[in-house]
């Protein structure tokens, strides 16, 4: 491709440092040396706001609703929320070194045309995770609308929404997700600094005054889960958290310079990403104990059901607080879904992908808003599907990177990379053979490895299919990625 058919492709190159206000003209080309800034503290500020949404407090209820205590709910959380999050950092680090997004440096080891099979999993993982994160701001925000004025935006019972307090909550949240994410990295990287800062604030508040339902002497209640419950709640975790961003990790560090320190961008990345949700997480789980009743509402709809007892004073800021920690997260994922776009070979520029994914993100919060039976049903076999690709994906992708540990060559790619295809394949297969799912539909396409006893007991619980599928694709492609390199050398020779 040549530098013109580049430019009419991805637009102009941008200034170096380009203010917030200007919409970004990098597409999955290489960001110049010369438009690198910042440090990698920066990288805390993005993901710290990427959790900092209340639906966080509802995954502690979720991993207790699996059948784990409250400590071990906890500590099944913190393990999943750190290995994933690790995986992110780690692969943060080749943004700095490349100064390509996630997704076009993913060319080195799949090749140019077999890249296109993780990037549209990517694209579906990230459009998924837009339009949940858009419905769920939906679902409460019109749960809080119906409170604040019952006479306008609640049915006839006076505390069900209407269809048009939820369609102009999805409205305001996905409106204000596409135009940051059309404005692209530089406007992100501020407005989630900011949002970072309200949201805590806000958050605080809750918090606080939701204090008196905590009952810190129920901990130590309800019994314990047996191991294949503990494995799962940690797979569960991963998949709740980190596994849902692999594929965006260096579409935020590919702004730093290139000699940015490996260590500092794995750990402010880690610990953006993990300490915020972490925090929530405990805060559910205290909530689940003292008061299990809040759990049964808070599958169903998360947001709504942690406002019910809120004094109405605090509905508005708390409304803000959820649709703000919504579109923070939200806001990260339609700017790499528009990366993932480019890097499949559609040819839009950058701002265009964004309001495709709108496009799709409207159609898909219709169907979780109106058509899907069960919320949380639907959630977890997305992630369930999702988190087996993304691990299998992560792990060939971190082994290329080890390989190519003195740099990337993404100036030359070959067409197909058949080991890395293959390893992806192959753990996909695998780890959808070993996962379970409580939706009926999508239960009978997973699961096919595992006989009925072992289905319904330890082995299912554990839902072990990411973490083998995460194993699975690194042994494979750590023993077959040097055979690609074979001919290419002998040819050159």
């Amino acid at each position: 491709m040549t530098q013109q058919q580049s430019h009419e492709r991805h637009g102009p190159p941008a200034a170096a440092n380009a203010p917030t206000g200007t919409v970004e003209r990098n597409g999955i080309d290489p960001v110049p040396e010369s438009e690198r800034h910042g440090t990698p503290r920066s990288l805390f500020w993005p993901w710290a706001a990427s959790g900092l949404s209340l639906l966080c407090v509802a995954y502690g209820i979720y991993l207790m609703g699996l059948g784990l205590n409250a400590w071990q709910a906890i500590v099944t959380g913190a393990i999943g929320y750190v290995l994933s999050f690790l995986l992110v950092g780690l692969i943060s680090i080749a943004g700095a070194r490349t100064g390509a997004p996630t997704m076009a440096i993913g060319r080195a080891s799949f090749g140019l045309q077999g890249n296109k099979l993780p990037t549209l999993f990517s694209y579906v993982s990230n459009v998924g995770w837009e339009t949940v994160l858009v419905a769920l701001s939906s679902l409460g925000g019109s749960a809080i609308l119906a409170r604040v004025a019952p006479g306008t935006f609640a049915q006839a019972d006076g505390r069900t929404p209407t269809t048009a307090a939820q369609a102009l909550c999805f409205v305001v949240t996905a409106v204000s997700v596409v135009v940051v994410g059309i404005f692209g990295h530089a406007l992100i990287m501020k407005v989630q600094k900011y949002l970072t800062a309200a949201i805590t604030v806000l958050t605080a508040v809750y918090m606080v005054l939701m204090a008196d339902r905590i009952d810190p002497s129920a901990l130590g209640d309800g019994p314990s889960g047996g191991l294949g419950t503990f494995v799962g709640g940690i797979v569960f975790a991963m998949t709740l958290l980190g596994l849902g961003w692999v594929n965006c990790g260096a579409d935020y560090s590919r702004y730093l310079p290139r000699t940015s320190s490996g260590r500092a961008i794995t750990g402010w990345t880690t610990l953006g990403g993990v300490l915020p949700p972490l925090v929530l997480l405990v805060f559910g789980v205290l909530l689940n104990a003292g008061d299990p009743e809040l759990a049964a509402a808070a599958a169903a709809d998360p947001v709504g059901a942690l406002a019910a007892e809120l004094p109405t004073w605090f509905l508005v800021p708390y409304l803000l607080t959820a649709i703000g920690g919504f579109a923070s997260g939200a806001i990260m994922d339609i700017y790499s879904s528009g990366m993932s776009m480019l890097a499949l070979g559609i040819p839009i520029r950058r701002h265009l992908a964004v309001l495709v994914d709108g496009a799709l993100m409207a159609v898909g919060g219709w169907y979780v808003l109106f058509v899907s039976p069960s919320f949380f049903a639907t959630f977890q076999a997305f992630l369930s599907i999702i988190g087996v690709a993304m691990a299998a994906w992560t792990a060939v992708f971190l082994v290329e990177q080890w390989r190519r540990r003195t740099g990337f060559d993404l100036a030359t790619v070959r067409t197909l990379g058949w080991p890395a295809v293959l390893s992806l394949a192959v753990a996909t297969v695998v780890g959808l053979g070993l996962i379970t799912s409580a939706d009926p539909h999508i239960a009978k396409a997973v699961g096919f490895l595992l006989t009925d006893s072992a289905a319904r007991g330890t082995l299912g619980a554990m839902n072990l299919g990411v973490v083998v599928a995460l194993a699975v694709a690194g042994a494979l492609y750590a023993c077959t990625a040097a055979l690609a390199d074979r001919p290419a050398t002998e040819g050159a020779r």
